[in-house]
């Protein structure tokens, strides 16, 4: 796998490249519960040619009560087996959320189950879409692949280590949910959650990181805007969202950076603000 492939590509960069052989596109669209979107429908109304429908909830731990918990190493590669993705492939994932929401989380998966060569597309499914670009329509099913998988588990944190964290505080825990669930003060889209954060997280709504365009930040603009949100570049940071799946638009960001000391937080707020043992902070404080 070579660390040279590039972890952000843009629409002109794709464009060149499509049905090259060992090149693949990944649609990994997926929405909140209350967004009225079906991913899977709107992939196959429209997709950008070739690419397959990467299901987060069905590629996630169907055994736990949480959404979108990683599965095991022997289901991911499966699961990738099946999409007809192979070890050798360079892949492009994108979404059609117009804010980077869960293209990162599938672009994480990978990384986090050793697989290096993949980017995600700066400004989604819609900026292909306002350029012009061709899609089709369709389901793309793929002959069956040869993929592996091996878990880095210290980019993983859990509900254990993220209590204890709170004590000592040698790691950032940033939450990447608007301001207004950060706060407690806007429900949460998840039936049976406390609202709040984390004591002692920082809040950057996921959505400060693109532009308008739904593209990611500049470098420079993207280093400020998380450091005025108190972020230290320099120390370790966890990243937390509601189900795991925002939050990677920040550890994709950090990857851009340079930073290489950052996990996510796979239980997030479906995990913590759902039990009674879990300390819980209100207001725009850390």
């Amino acid at each position: 796998m070579s660390e040279d492939f590039p972890a952000l590509v843009s629409t002109e960069w794709l464009a060149g490249r499509l049905g090259q052989p060992g090149f693949r596109v990944v649609d990994g669209s997926w929405y909140l519960p209350n967004s009225g979107r079906d991913p899977q429908a709107e992939y196959a109304a429209a997709h950008i040619p070739g690419a397959v429908f990467f299901d987060l909830d069905a590629t996630s731990d169907r055994t736990s009560s949480l959404p979108h918990m990683l599965p095991s190493e022997g289901n991911f590669a499966a699961a990738m087996t099946r999409l007809g993705l192979h070890d050798t492939d360079s892949l492009v994932v994108y979404d059609g959320s117009g804010v980077n929401l869960s293209a990162p989380r599938v672009w994480w998966t990978f990384r986090v189950f050793g697989h290096q060569q993949v980017a995600v597309l700066d400004g989604g499914f819609g900026k292909w879409r306002r350029e012009g670009r061709p899609v089709e329509s369709g389901v793309v099913r793929l002959p069956p692949g040869r993929f592996s998988a091996r878990l880095d588990p210290a980019a993983v944190r859990d509900l254990p280590s993220v209590r204890a964290n709170i004590g000592t505080g040698a790691e950032q825990v940033v939450d990447l949910r608007s301001s207004g669930r950060f706060q407690g003060t806007e429900p949460e889209p998840r039936p049976g959650l406390r609202g709040g954060h984390i004591p002692g997280s920082r809040s950057l709504p996921f959505t400060e990181l693109v532009t308008s365009e739904g593209t990611l930040l500049p470098s420079d603009r993207l280093r400020e805007t998380i450091q005025a949100r108190g972020i230290d570049l320099s120390r370790p940071i966890v990243a937390t969202c509601g189900s795991g799946t925002s939050a990677c638009a920040l550890l994709h960001a950090l990857h851009l950076l340079g930073h290489r000391h950052a996990a996510l937080y796979d239980g997030a707020w479906s995990e913590w603000g759902s039990r009674e043992d879990t300390p819980i902070a209100r207001g725009s404080g850390p």
